[in-house]
């Protein structure tokens, strides 16, 4: 009888101890262990009280397991994840922040509103972005599961059709600011040339094929977002290179000019299309449109680490944006190009120093902004195994990235108008996937904790936010009309 007692008590003890090294579920039971297996109440035996120890150190270990690596992601992917510190994810956040893109805004967002209304909407966009950001970032885990693209938790959340739809704003997003950031490497390109000859031999077309070039190149090399480690510390030197040149060759022109016109140019209703267009280009200076493809690569605790990254983004990452956007349009008034390196005065090579630290600098960038594009394809179609040097994988990175980033080269080429793409971009993609999305998912996934005035809050972004972006895509399209009229495809600019 102790013999059979005995066998039963170990049998139960093993199956408990099975069961304790499963996953631990997010709603679990609180049944005691002797309503489960009774047996085990009525001997006190050392087999019993060692089973029962590894059990429990079965089930330990697995806690720790978990709280160390987080939560599985919703689905496979070819890219790392779960990779980097909080620290990285805000350097690649400030990265995209501080591009090259900010020579452009003292002319394309600072011009059409001038001081008052564009020193306003520049902070007031940052505190309105951060708070959405977060909004999204919380959602990360949402359903007890990572999310690691924003498709798959619009998918999550909505279902099947709002995924498609989710994944079409996005790559249109994504698709477009990769189109600016080729275009943008062009003008600094041929920015260096006009310094050295003025004959209009070298055009800016020939500029943006040698931009898309370079970029294919880097992208051959780099497999994934996290695999940038170093060269987002090239690209922080690169920006600052820029931005500082910037910054201090307006000072002194600023310094040695005479009163400037700061009056908003235009007729009536060119400045009514111009500040909505601007109120876009606030919108796409500070999102990224892919805050979840970011956030997968952060390590646990996703949340609170991603959290942190935004902070310093929209903190310490913002200064220079500031600083280089405010300076240009003191020291140039409503004259300011749209590259601010065309307007400033100083010696050749300082100039030539920041425009290749500008080129360079949209390269890094590019990559950032084009890898879930890259990542949708490796784990679509590419193999996913082996080095990620190996012949098979170096060989798919040039054929489907080259293929991808000469569509991206071609687009630019043909219509080279980086404010107008800036516009267009925030209207159509910026906009909804920021803050119309991001408000919404909010209320249908707390929707049950929310208090009516917080429900009412987060539907007035979603109203807002819809009528602003409507109101933005016609304007950038206008500009589009316009400029198309004004420049003939392929322009030289």
């Amino acid at each position: 009888m102790c013999a059979d007692s005995n066998s039963k008590i170990s049998i139960e003890a093993r199956a408990l101890a099975v069961q304790l090294a499963q996953p631990i579920p997010f709603t679990s039971s609180s049944s005691s262990v002797g309503e489960d297996f009774p047996l085990l109440q009525g001997c006190g035996l050392q087999q019993e009280e060692v089973s029962m120890a590894a059990a429990l150190d079965v089930r330990e270990e697995k806690v720790r397991d978990e709280e160390r690596l987080g939560l599985e992601a919703a689905d496979a992917t070819a890219h790392q994840i779960s990779h980097d510190p909080w620290y990285q994810v805000g350097f690649v956040l400030t990265t995209g922040v501080n591009s090259a893109y900010v020579l452009g805004y003292a002319g394309s967002i600072m011009v059409p509103l001038g001081w008052i209304a564009g020193t306003t909407g520049l902070v007031l966009a940052a505190a309105i972005s951060l708070y959405a950001n977060a909004l999204l970032a919380r959602l990360h885990e949402f359903g007890g599961q990572r999310h690691i693209r924003y498709r798959d938790l619009a998918g999550f959340i909505y279902g099947k059709k709002i995924y498609a739809l989710t994944w079409a704003l996005q790559y249109v997003n994504l698709f477009m600011i990769n189109t600016g950031y080729i275009i943008l490497g062009g003008q600094a390109l041929k920015a260096v040339y006009v310094l050295y000859r003025d004959d209009h031999v070298l055009k800016l077309p020939y500029c943006i094929a040698i931009a898309g070039v370079v970029c294919a190149m880097f992208a051959f090399g780099i497999p994934h977002l996290s695999g940038l480690r170093i060269w987002l510390g090239v690209s922080t030197f690169l920006s600052l290179i820029y931005i500082v040149v910037a910054f201090v060759l307006s000072l002194r022109d600023g310094k040695n000019a005479p009163v400037r016109d700061y009056n908003i140019p235009g007729s009536h209703a060119s400045k009514i299309f111009s500040t909505i267009g601007a109120v876009a280009s606030l919108v796409f200076a500070y999102n990224t449109g892919m805050l979840p493809e970011i956030q997968a690569t952060v390590k646990p605790p996703v949340i609170k680490n991603m959290e942190k990254a935004l902070w310093f983004q929209f903190t310490i990452g913002v200064l220079p944006l500031y600083a280089v956007t405010f300076m240009g349009y003191w020291a140039y008034g409503s004259s300011t190009s749209t590259y601010l390196l065309n307007s400033v005065n100083g010696p050749v090579w300082v100039k030539t120093m920041a425009n290749v630290a500008a080129f360079l600098q949209t390269v890094i960038a590019l990559h950032i902004f084009a890898s879930p594009m890259y990542e949708y394809l490796d784990t679509q179609y590419g193999r996913g195994k082996g080095k990620a040097f190996s012949f098979h994988n170096l060989g798919f990175r040039v054929m489907v990235r080259g293929g991808y980033l000469t569509i991206n080269t071609l687009v630019a080429a043909l219509l080279p108008f980086l404010g107008d793409f800036m516009s267009l971009t925030g209207a159509l993609s910026t906009f909804p996937l920021t803050f119309v999305l991001a408000n919404h998912m909010y209320l249908m996934a707390k929707k049950n904790k929310l208090s009516a005035l917080e429900k009412a809050w987060h539907w007035l972004n979603v109203v807002a936010f819809s009528c602003l972006a409507a109101a933005a895509a016609v304007s950038a399209l206008r500009l589009i009309i316009v400029d198309s009229r004004t420049y003939h495809l392929f322009a030289d600019l």
